[in-house]
């Protein structure tokens, strides 16, 4: 995966810290932040290898990513480490999989999970997709997984540095 780390604090409104910021604070701040084209568009850059992404802003209650997914992109079965989240997406469409659905997400829907959630994030379209992320508090850690027989079993463990 490409990785672009801006500097702690970008330039851009990514809303005021909301102490151990709730599912919905998470949500507005992607649904805003996606809807302002102009604050994410000069950055996006697209990697045929992989996912390009670049986080925008962190403190000590959260961080926000911007991510870029081209046609077959995608993250593989994963939690997020003990955070809350919420992504939306900006441009094209994403399909997301958790272990009772599959659902398209569109520019202006947002999905928002606790933190236990796993979920798969995919490009299944024809054309690339832009999302914004955010979580609470700020991503330690990311388990990856594979369903057996319908289970998750956990492969492996990626800690914030290898991303």
């Amino acid at each position: 995966m490409t990785n672009t780390t801006a500097p702690d604090t970008v330039a851009m409104n990514t809303g005021a810290p909301a102490a151990g910021a709730a599912a919905t604070t998470l949500t507005e701040t992607v649904m805003d932040l996606a809807a302002d084209r102009d604050a994410w568009l000069p950055r996006v850059r697209l990697d045929p290898s992989d996912r390009w992404y670049e986080r925008l802003h962190r403190d000590g209650d959260r961080e926000i990513w911007l991510i870029s997914w081209l046609p077959g992109q995608g993250t593989g079965l994963h939690d997020h480490g003990g955070s809350r989240g919420a992504f939306a997406v900006a441009l094209g469409v994403l399909q997301e999989r958790d272990l009772g659905a599959v659902r398209d997400v569109r520019p202006g829907e947002a999905r928002a999970f606790g933190p236990e959630y796993l979920h798969e994030v995919r490009n299944v379209s024809s054309a690339p997709a832009i999302s914004v992320h955010a979580y609470s508090p700020p991503l330690t850690s990311m388990n990856r997984y594979e369903l057996v027989h319908g289970r998750p079993v956990r492969l492996a463990t990626e800690d914030a540095g290898q991303w």
